[in-house]
């Protein structure tokens, strides 16, 4: 397994950053144009594991899919909601992404498709995504009984109607069934049970569908209506900078007292992980916005903070990482959805802090780190989990001997991150 030391820096940061485009809407942007009647152009779209995979699932399913990385572009060819092929065994690797979205886009089509991933993936829950599929009359099961991948679509087109899915385990369950709504052959309800995760990724979702042409009636994230026969449109669409990937290069700022500009990226975006630098603001950082980006400025001490991240829990671990530089506790709550992610991301940070010498009290849904007064040197774990990778990486950037395993995880949204990184030193 590789390694690499990250060296710390010898000044605060002052750099401006671009980040690579957004995963959440490549892979959204990928599914729509399929399912759109003629040729879609997707600019500045993130060429990464995530987004090959979906590009080679909708191949595999029969639909045209052209890359042309060095330009950040995505040419597809959609079939107006067929799916040309009739049965077929996808495999996702560790794309939650793909998992759900793929589950739910081949329904629409006719015969067996089979989805499976990676050892992580088959330990994901999936199963209240294909209880919301099985309301609308879908057969879709996982095969080993498990309520995980792989799962088994027994396609037939999507009948529609009315179902009802728990809201507290994954947002993209949601995405995953809106993505595909108005192809089925009636309208579809989507009833909210309890209360909904990560309500911003659904923004986006709703956003990017509209900019394609179909409409859905939200009813306060209770109750989400379709109404079947509306089509995407083809186009040229332009895909925004990834602002959960933008929060570690404003961290960098916050720990550094440096300045960070992250190019491309606007306060109006539908990406709920924006409001990161507004976390930062509350504790101590001087945040800004322009034609330019978004910047954060670091103060001389961070502030500790007690938040509820419900609404963006990819970005605790960036705060977590963080946590031990500022002058008091960094407590993180509400965000139980993330022991289901790449790996237990509660569980993996509590780990590592502590091997580096961070004083971390975990909980069933958050976790407190303390202010640290040393970082211990060491190696530490990444757990395949690209998140882990990159925010743990910010540590190394304060303190000596932050020995990160497995660096190249970070390829599943952001291959380039340590070339990027590296460009903070000036």
């Amino acid at each position: 397994m590789n390694t690499l030391e990250i060296t710390p820096l010898d000044r605060p940061v002052d750099a401006d950053v671009t980040v690579p485009g957004s995963k959440s809407y490549t892979n959204r942007a990928l599914l729509i144009a399929a399912l759109g009647e003629g040729t879609t152009t997707l600019t500045g779209a993130l060429f990464s594991d995530d987004t090959t995979y979906m590009a080679n699932a909708l191949r595999s399913l029969g639909i045209e899919v052209e890359e042309v990385p060095e330009k950040a572009t995505f040419v597809v060819h959609g079939k107006g909601g067929r799916i040309p092929v009739n049965g077929a065994e996808l495999h996702i690797g560790g794309s939650g992404t793909c998992a759900r979205f793929l589950s739910a886009f081949v329904a629409l089509g006719r015969g067996p498709y089979v989805i499976d991933g990676i050892d992580r993936m088959r330990e994901r829950p999936i199963e209240d995504l294909l209880k919301g599929l099985r309301g609308l009359g879908v057969d879709a099961t996982s095969l080993n009984g498990t309520g995980c991948p792989p799962v088994v679509v027994n396609a037939d087109r999507i009948p529609g109607g009315r179902t009802f899915v728990p809201g507290d385990q994954s947002s993209q369950y949601f995405t995953a069934l809106l993505l595909i709504a108005s192809y089925a052959m009636e309208d579809i309800e989507i009833r909210v049970e309890g209360d909904l995760a990560s309500k911003p990724y659904i923004d986006m979702t709703l956003d990017i569908m509209r900019r394609f042409g179909v409409r859905v009636t939200n009813d306060n994230y209770n109750t989400f209506r379709v109404t079947a026969g509306q089509r995407y449109e083809s186009r040229a669409y332009t895909i925004e900078p990834d602002a959960t990937n933008a929060t570690y290069f404003m961290a960098a700022a916050a720990i550094t007292c440096g300045r960070v500009t992250v190019g491309g990226l606007s306060e109006d975006s539908a990406q709920g992980d924006v409001r990161f630098a507004h976390v930062l603001e509350q504790m101590g950082c001087a945040v800004s916005t322009d034609a330019s980006g978004i910047t954060v400025s670091g103060p001389q001490q961070l502030r500790g903070i007690d938040i509820d991240l419900n609404d963006m829990p990819d970005t605790a671990q960036t705060l977590w990482a963080i946590a031990p530089f500022a002058s008091d506790p960094v407590t993180v709550t509400n965000v139980p959805v993330l022991r289901i992610h790449e790996t237990d991301r509660i569980a993996a940070m509590e780990t590592e802090l502590t091997r580096l010498g961070v004083r971390v009290d975990a909980r069933d849904d958050g976790m407190t780190v303390h202010p640290a007064s040393q970082i211990l040197p060491g190696q530490v774990d990444t757990y395949d989990d690209h998140r882990m990778a990159m925010s743990l990486a910010l540590i190394g950037l304060r303190e000596p001997g932050v020995i990160l395993k497995d660096p190249e995880c970070v390829n599943k949204t952001f291959p380039n991150y340590f070339d990027v990184l590296d460009t903070l030193r000036g």
